[in-house]
């Protein structure tokens, strides 16, 4: 791969920054958010992405004595549950690029008593530090979208994923209905930033974050990126109306 060049540029939300920028100023969002992260996401969704995420975990086929690599796992809602499931002979590998996602989502499964089989590692998609073939199952939950290099972050997934393993992206994505978009636009950015700002005192990362998930590839595309990478059998499934997607892909 050839490195990419100081003055590519990218976009960060609706902004368009330097290509080189753009994980630093991610990386500053969630050091921003992260201690109210768990909190805001029960208020934005009013609770629903934990429907979301029970739904991911009912599509992995994981079983006892799986590898699982949750990528931008953030404060652990996945790593935990998977680290329950795979049990004492599976390994469950919570990673994120933001260090202060990191320490609260270990605090938070070392007060839960979920150690001995998870680890946290800080890493970024684009660059996995990890073996080839070597994981079950990777997901990567809400963190696509905020990844600068998404096309080489499902590449070096694919690489590290074993032969007849899944990969699950859970990410927000376009709604189904017109009139729905209309709605979930004016929530967006006339409600999620002051939720921002109440919640976390914080109104410009919520406004980055809205931004941010409206610039995600839709469905379609992003199901074309995944086989592009060499998933094969490649679906998705929309929920809430399509505000949010889980797309799955295999390795053969």
């Amino acid at each position: 791969m050839t490195q990419q060049a100081p003055d590519e540029q990218t976009h960060f939300g609706f902004k368009q920054v330097n290509t080189t920028e753009k994980a630093g100023m991610v990386a500053d969002v969630f050091h921003s958010v992260a201690a109210k992260y768990d909190v805001m996401n029960d208020f934005m969704s009013l609770g629903i992405h934990r429907l979301w995420k029970r739904f991911t975990i009912d599509c992995s086929g994981v079983r006892a004595g799986h590898k699982v690599l949750d990528l931008a796992g953030g404060t652990g809602d996945l790593a935990g549950k998977f680290a329950r499931i795979v049990g004492p002979t599976g390994k469950v590998v919570l990673s994120d690029i933001n260090d202060s996602m990191l320490q609260v989502g270990r605090d938070k499964l070392r007060d839960k008593g979920i150690v001995g089989n998870i680890e946290t590692v800080q890493a970024n998609a684009e660059c996995l530090p990890f073996p080839d073939n070597y994981f079950d199952l990777i997901t990567i939950a809400f963190g696509l979208r905020n990844v600068t290099d998404k096309q080489k972050a499902l590449q070096s997934m694919f690489r590290v994923l074993k032969p007849g393993g899944r990969l699950l992206v859970l990410e927000f994505s376009k709604p189904e209905n017109d009139n729905f978009a209309k709605l979930y636009d004016w929530y967006s950015f006339n409600i999620l930033p002051k939720m921002g700002q109440l919640v976390a005192n914080d109104a410009e990362s919520y406004q980055y974050l809205a931004e941010s998930i409206r610039m995600h590839p839709d469905q379609e595309t992003l199901k074309g990126m995944m086989e592009t990478a060499g998933y094969e059998q490649v679906t998705y499934h929309n929920l809430t109306g399509g505000i949010v997607a889980l797309h799955r892909g295999f390795k053969f």
